[in-house]
């Protein structure tokens, strides 16, 4: 059963979206040729608790680190290092924080410098295709239209979809119904409700949609080695629209000005 959120409900994850948003933002401005994987999860960690929430990932379900951390070719889940970013990598950061009893969860790849021009593209893409599907998140709408929205974008540009990891509701927990796909059939699945809040999380890979996992038991990389890319926001089905919950503050006064409205710091 997919749970519809309160007004309270909506409002506490407005809180924890934009405390971790601004987290995420942080860490991009962190990622530079030398810097550690560990270095970020450190700086992740300490900032979540700093502001008083918890680093959600941190022991679930035996996950040993604050933030994933994933670089080329691994898609998800991977094990914060010692390994050293340096120009031309992509690094996949994935983080959740837990305030108030309510869970924010986004994602980002982050190029280092020059980077491969089809890679580029591949980033462009997937987070394009992001916003496509957060478009489809609109009360009367289907979850299916969610992974149509990923696919169709995908499969023009001939990217590998990641079959075996998928978006979710969200909400008092991480993960909640229902499953989302990064593909799927227009008008198909659960109707959507003003009320429902999804993590979108797009996953492509440059070649071959198939993976494998290393022997640490977590880290997901592509089967071909090819490089992998993954955006993923926290939005809300209201009324009105979708609503974008992990906007840093600076990202939403940005969007309102851009929209002409009246926005206070």
């Amino acid at each position: 059963m997919i749970i519809a959120k309160s007004k309270s409900d909506l409002e506490k994850m407005r809180r924890v979206g934009e405390l971790i948003a601004g987290v995420r933002e942080a860490l991009r401005g962190m990622v530079e040729p030398g810097i550690t994987t560990l270095d970020l999860n450190n700086a992740a960690e300490k900032m979540i608790r700093d502001a008083g929430a918890y680093p959600t990932f941190l022991g679930y379900q035996g996950f040993p680190f604050s933030i994933c951390a994933s670089v080329n070719e691994a898609i998800v889940h991977g094990f914060p290092t010692d390994y050293e970013l340096k120009e031309g990598d992509i690094f996949s950061m994935d983080m959740g924080a837990t305030l108030d009893g309510f869970v924010g969860d986004t994602a980002t790849t982050v190029p280092l410098g020059n980077i491969d021009p089809e890679v580029a593209e591949l980033l462009k893409v997937t987070e394009k295709s992001l916003y496509f599907a957060i478009e489809q998140c609109v009360p009367g709408g289907n979850v299916g239209d969610i992974g149509w929205a990923v696919q169709t974008l995908a499969e023009e540009h001939g990217y590998g979809i990641v079959q075996g990891y998928t978006g979710h509701g969200i909400g008092r927990n991480m993960h909640e119904a229902p499953q989302i796909p990064n593909y799927g059939r227009r008008g198909t699945r659960e109707k959507i409700r003003a009320g429902f809040v999804f993590a979108i999380e797009p996953m492509l890979n440059l070649g071959s949609p198939d993976t494998k996992t290393l022997a640490d038991g977590w880290t997901v990389v592509t089967a071909d080695g090819k490089p992998s890319a993954h955006f993923e926001h926290t939005v809300a089905v209201t009324e009105e629209g979708p609503e974008i919950l992990t906007l840093s503050a600076e990202q939403k006064l940005k969007r309102g000005a851009e929209k002409g409205e009246t926005v206070s710091a």
